[in-house]
């Protein structure tokens, strides 16, 4: 077996990891980007919320509402179907956003960006469109979304495929070797995530890609989880088709990112079929757009396109690298303050250099969405309980789900402080 760029490995978990001198933000200035989100920056400092459920939606800066308004206010037409300037300008500012996502992704080529409603519906888009038949082998993780797992389902019961999963290592990291051991020739694709939206342990997708092209197969990443804080550079992965949600990334809900390479998107069938989406019909005949167009059939969400090119460029403003470094910080501290606790369990892997801004756990004797509740009435702090559309894996650990806090470029060191002693003092109760 060759060695690959990143190995499983067991990391314990001591107090000497998470020591002062890496419990603090490094470069951003905080404060400061905060007075940009109105949630955070208006009323009284004492009853503004917590807001620690960025993993399930982000807040937005005033610069991604402002741009959403401009469409509506100044040129609120449709675009690829009037000819008059109104159109023309929303056909533009598009083109432009089609433009800075592929930068912003790594794509080699605007084509292969198209716009959809939520990165399921591109999920779903490859899962049937790709071409598989009765007898494919579709390989993926117990870490899926239900974005990918049920359709993955779905299409075992209708169409036929086999679907095998690759369970994760008791530390809850991904299980290379055994990814390895269960690839052949049968496969014709591997669905993963590229960060899990459970517990925010990223993937070694590079090493899954390298070995799943050496078979033949196509991989489908689904990056929504790991795209607002990590670069992924589709054209380096090699990724064949990879989809992520605007409303993870500070952008507005309803804008889906879908990239398929340029080889692969002209024989991927469209999940709808309509206007736009194709350059002629008669009564009994069609011809599809080339792609991306042939993917963004009827009425687009144009102000959230627009709204979502304002939040890149704000990531883009902001830097990657140092949210990204602001996550894993704040997490360390999170990580810090809870892991002695006697009756409260952090989900695996406990290293928080492993799970970015996430913070998964359960409090022994308390149901996940009681803790929820409680920290939301008693403390005004905001954060996901349940199984996190993941079922799957809490099935599997026999769990009933847990208490997701996930925090992002926007929490502070004292709201971290506020939350930690708030669980301390419900696990204290026990």
């Amino acid at each position: 077996m060759r060695p690959r760029s990143c190995r499983n490995q067991v990391v314990s978990s001591t107090n000497e990891k998470y020591d002062q001198s890496i419990l603090a933000a490094r470069t951003m200035d905080v404060e400061r980007l905060r007075m940009d989100f109105p949630l955070l920056a208006t009323g009284d400092e004492a009853e503004r919320p917590i807001y620690l459920d960025s993993a399930c939606q982000t807040l937005r800066p005033k610069s991604v509402m402002e741009a959403m308004y401009d469409y509506y206010s100044s040129f609120p037409a449709c675009a690829g179907r009037s000819t008059h300037r109104l159109a023309t300008e929303v056909a533009i500012r598009c083109d432009d956003v089609r433009d800075k996502t592929a930068s912003f992704f790594g794509a080699a080529d605007p084509a292969e960006i198209a716009f959809l409603k939520n990165a399921t519906e591109g999920l779903n888009t490859v899962i049937f469109g790709c071409g598989l038949t009765r007898g494919d082998e579709v390989l993926t993780t117990d870490y899926e979304h239900n974005s990918v797992h049920v359709p993955l389902i779905h299409a075992e019961q209708e169409v036929g495929i086999k679907r095998r999963t690759v369970p994760s290592l008791l530390e809850g990291t991904f299980d290379l070797e055994a990814f390895e051991r269960m690839i052949s020739r049968r496969v014709k694709l591997v669905a993963i995530c590229q960060t899990s939206n459970v517990t925010g342990y990223t993937l070694p997708v590079k090493d899954v890609i390298e070995i799943a092209h050496e078979y033949g197969a196509k991989v489908l990443l689904d990056a929504a989880q790991a795209a607002p804080s990590m670069r992924l550079e589709v054209g380096a992965l090699g990724v064949d088709y990879a989809v992520a949600s605007a409303h993870k990334m500070l952008g507005p809900s309803g804008v889906g990112f879908f990239y398929a390479s340029k080889e692969l998107s002209a024989a991927l069938k469209p999940l709808s079929y309509g206007g736009h989406g194709v350059t002629g019909t008669t009564l009994d005949s069609y011809e599809l757009l080339p792609p991306p167009e042939r993917f963004e059939a009827g009425l687009q969400n144009y102000s959230g396109i627009i709204g979502a090119g304002a939040a890149i460029d704000y990531l883009e403003r902001v830097g990657l690298e140092d949210i990204a470094d602001h996550e894993v910080s704040l997490n360390k501290r999170m990580t810090r303050k809870l892991m002695d606790i006697p009756s409260l369990e952090i989900l695996d892997p406990h290293d928080p250099n492993l799970r970015r801004g996430i913070l998964a756990f359960n409090v022994e004797g308390v149901p996940s969405h009681d803790v929820a509740i409680i920290l939301d009435h008693s403390r005004n702090i905001m954060l996901r309980s349940g199984m996190l559309c993941c079922h799957s894996l809490f099935e599997a650990r026999r769990l009933e789900g847990c208490v997701r806090a996930s925090a992002y470029l926007y929490n502070t060191v004292a709201e971290i402080d506020e939350f930690t002693q708030a669980v301390e003092d419900i696990a204290g109760r026990l």
